[in-house]
């Protein structure tokens, strides 16, 4: 594999766990009610495009230390993970 693409893909899985992070940490601060209620409570609301691009936003910290550091080509994969929670949201909206 390319080493570039390898280091884009490196990012991308660095953003997902970062915005798998982003959400735990949003529930846990934010809600004082347990994981199983809080996902229950934004299914029954619809809430799935809100948390995702809330739960998004430490991938904003995580470009920026790839910038630093620089590690553009992961930052790039930062990017990507990004623009695929936006579409993911964008068509979230769309079925509600």
């Amino acid at each position: 594999m390319n080493k570039q693409i390898k280091e884009v893909l490196i990012g991308f899985l660095v953003a997902v766990v970062a915005t798998v992070s982003g959400l735990v940490l949003y529930i846990e601060l934010v809600s004082n009610m347990s994981y199983e209620r809080a996902f229950e409570m934004i299914s029954k609301m619809g809430l799935y495009g809100e948390m995702l691009t809330l739960a998004a936003l430490p991938n904003l910290f995580v470009f920026f230390v790839f910038l630093k550091k620089n590690q553009e080509q992961r930052a790039k994969g930062i990017l990507l993970a990004c623009m695929v929670i936006a579409f993911t949201t964008l068509v979230l909206k769309f079925l509600k």
